[in-house]
């Protein structure tokens, strides 16, 4: 990433700011894709005729999808060229969003998902790689703020706008609104960095250890995916999926530890920095990005909130983080990046603690506070952790560490969505049959809420039956969702002294390099 600054003197004035715009609206495009189609489950899978469960699937293989890429970005960065891999990456974007848009079914839309997840593996990286190199080495820390505070603001707009245009057009439109910013983006980034590209040469890549990978990594995403439906392991498929990514795992470890040319180099995880700091900034982001899947599908499934209200909802997440990112850029240089790390996980457990109280018919202002709240640990969350896994690691091995940790991040994104909706699924049918076990002819309070039902509504026996069940299972749901997000504060709790089987971060250049591999 710093043969950039070496080859090309920085950019300045109008065209320094036109190319951040253009290299950021990339970034920013990419992260408000993770998080729009959120809001819209509901609506995409009522609209296609599938389950809510099918229709979270759409996040999780894009998620899936781009952390198997995310790999692949320093071999085809040198196989390309830096400006080419980015505006290629971009236009084949734009083509997967067209696709996803005009899906008349899942399997085409899922089809789509994974294209568009797959050449959206590049983008991050590569947005971070060109901004380096427009700005001058002593403002690279501005520039990093920049870029986060562009990146973060995903989070705020993503839910807000893909309710929105839910409500008032239709789901295709959260992602045919890919395509006027990725053109923009595309043609801007080609027209001022076209002459600074890297320098190309081939290189060989490990396609045993890449299709290795892609096995075993959707191989488990489709088991976790479809483990509900098919009643897991008295099934025949879940079985041979489970087997398959299991002995692709296995394999995969081996090949990798001794090839020559690793697409993944898993000896980073020798490195005590790199294991406690990959694994815990993994899980912590696993369970982040599967509550926030969780949310607003509760909000509209039970809550009776419209796509646009779940987004305004949860669109608060973003703005501590926003404010948090250049204050943290001035901070973490001169503090223990230990430290910082705990006090975030401290501060998402109290976050999910406080949702876990959460009720059925719970007043607005009380979803939104602890989605406010979750900002801080998020401005505190991304950059020290990643500091605290590129520290002590040589200049040669940096890009290898951020790219790994960031294919472990993202991996777990997608697999704690699926983890997330399982045990919700599993917890509320648990409860719903203990509610319902409680419920009977012998139960004064039963009796006297189906007497309500007779007197009040005038609803025969089997209406007041069939109303009384939909307010168990919407309690059975509510009471499932909290048992996540208890769970959710103890893990987070308890992956803490992760963080401190790692040493303390020296104060170096690597701090520059976390910081951009950071979001």
């Amino acid at each position: 990433m710093t043969t950039s600054h070496q080859e090309h003197p920085p950019l300045s004035g109008a065209t320094l700011a036109l190319g951040s715009l253009c290299v950021g609206l990339a970034g920013f495009m990419t992260v408000l894709d993770s998080s729009i189609a959120n809001v819209a489950i509901p609506t995409i899978s009522g609209n296609l005729g599938v389950s809510g469960d099918e229709g979270t699937w759409v996040i999780t293989v894009f998620a899936a999808a781009n952390s198997v890429s995310i790999p692949l970005t320093g071999w085809l960065t040198q196989r390309l060229g830096q400006v080419r891999l980015f505006v290629g990456s971009i236009l084949l974007f734009v083509i997967a969003s067209w696709l996803c848009g005009v899906a008349p079914t899942l399997p085409i839309l899922l089809t789509a998902r994974v294209l568009q997840g797959a050449v959206a593996g590049p983008l991050i990286p590569m947005s971070q790689a060109l901004l380096l190199s427009s700005w001058p080495k002593s403002k690279s820390a501005l520039a990093l703020s920049l870029f986060s505070m562009i990146v973060v603001t995903g989070p705020i707009v993503g839910p807000a706008l893909g309710g929105w245009v839910t409500d008032s057009y239709s789901w295709s439109w959260i992602f045919y609104i890919n395509i006027p910013v990725g053109l923009l983006s595309a043609g801007g980034v080609w027209a001022l960095y076209r002459h600074r590209d890297t320098a190309r040469k081939k290189i060989p890549v490990d396609i045993v250890g890449l299709l290795l990978l892609i096995v075993w990594v959707a191989s488990l995403q489709v088991m976790l995916d479809k483990g509900k439906d098919l009643d897991w392991f008295s099934s025949t498929t879940i079985i041979v999926l489970a087997i398959t990514a299991a002995v692709g795992l296995a394999l995969f470890i081996i090949w990798e530890l001794t090839d020559k040319n690793p697409v993944v180099d898993l000896t980073l995880f020798k490195e005590r920095n790199f294991l406690g700091g990959t694994v815990s900034i993994a899980v912590a982001y696993g369970i982040f990005f599967g509550t926030l899947v969780l949310l607003p599908q509760w909000m509209q499934e039970y809550l009776g909130y419209r796509a646009v209200d779940a987004g305004l909802a949860t669109a608060p997440l973003g703005i501590f983080a926003v404010i948090g990112a250049p204050i943290m850029g001035k901070i973490l240089p001169r503090s223990d990046a230990r430290i910082i790390g705990t006090c975030a996980f401290i501060g998402f457990a109290i976050v999910y603690y406080m949702r876990s109280f959460f009720y059925t018919d719970i007043n607005e202002g009380f979803i939104i506070l602890p989605t406010l709240l979750q900002g801080i640990p998020m401005a505190l969350f991304f950059a020290p952790l990643t500091v605290i896994i590129l520290s002590g690691q040589p200049p040669a091995k940096v890009p290898a560490a951020a790219g790994l940790s960031t294919f472990a991040r993202m991996f777990f994104g997608g697999i704690g969505t699926s983890i997330a909706n399982v045990i919700w699924n599993n917890r509320t049918i648990l409860h719903h049959e203990i509610l319902t076990n409680q419920s009977s002819p012998t139960n004064p309070m039963f009796n006297q809420q189906i007497d309500a039902y007779h007197s009040l509504l005038h609803l025969g026996q089997g209406a007041s039956y069939a109303l009384f069940d939909q307010v168990v299972q919407k309690q059975a749901a509510m009471m499932g969702l909290n048992d996540v997000f208890y769970g959710s504060a103890l893990v987070m709790i308890v992956i803490i002294p992760l963080i401190w089987i790692t040493k303390k971060p020296r104060k170096s250049a690597a701090g520059s390099d976390a910081a951009a591999a950071a979001h």
